[in-house]
């Protein structure tokens, strides 16, 4: 599979986003974090997305392990193996272990999930297989959470699922290849 659009250098990228791909790429534990030398060609597009994804994750009001829960989930539904590379190193940072991770990959009906993982982990497979969440797993999920941070959990799962969608459909190759 070839990239539909080739990772940018110094001229696509332009001064400032080749220095925030080169500082995100050496913080991802790569040459090359593809996604950011691909997303930076739109100039400040892709700071303005690097400031909206930043305020959600890591600067949002969800513990950092249930953020990487829900995107490690919304990886694996989307298969999205670029995603998926990125949040296991993420997690493991979070206290994501390896098996942590195998739930995840199970989902919410795997043994060992406190009430409110299952509950997020639910609501994280809903919205990805149906576009929305019904009563039920809403108010599972609010007996856990305050409103604004309810808010942040459905953005958080629609951001991953549409970056999923956009790494898919631009073809990145994972980092490294």
């Amino acid at each position: 599979m070839r990239p539909r659009i080739a990772p940018g250098r110094f001229r696509e990228l332009g001064p400032i986003n080749w220095v925030v791909w080169q500082v995100l790429s050496r913080a991802a534990g790569t040459e090359d974090a593809h996604l950011f030398s691909t997303l930076g060609r739109t100039r400040g597009l892709f700071r303005g997305w690097l400031h909206y994804s930043g305020k959600l994750m890591p600067g949002g009001r969800l513990p950092r392990h249930e953020s990487e829960l829900v995107i490690l989930r919304v990886a694996h539904l989307r298969s999205c193996e670029y995603e998926m590379d990125h949040h296991i190193r993420l997690g493991r940072r979070a206290g994501v272990t390896a098996e942590i991770l195998d739930r995840v990959r199970v989902g919410p009906t795997a043994p060992d999930w406190s009430d409110k993982h299952r509950a997020l982990l639910a609501v994280v497979d809903q919205m990805v297989e149906t576009r929305d969440v019904d009563d039920a797993h809403w108010v599972d999920l609010a007996a856990h959470y305050d409103e604004r941070t309810l808010i942040e959990i459905v953005l958080l799962i629609n951001q991953y699922e549409g970056l999923a969608a956009s790494i898919t459909a631009l073809r990145i190759q994972r980092d490294g290849i």
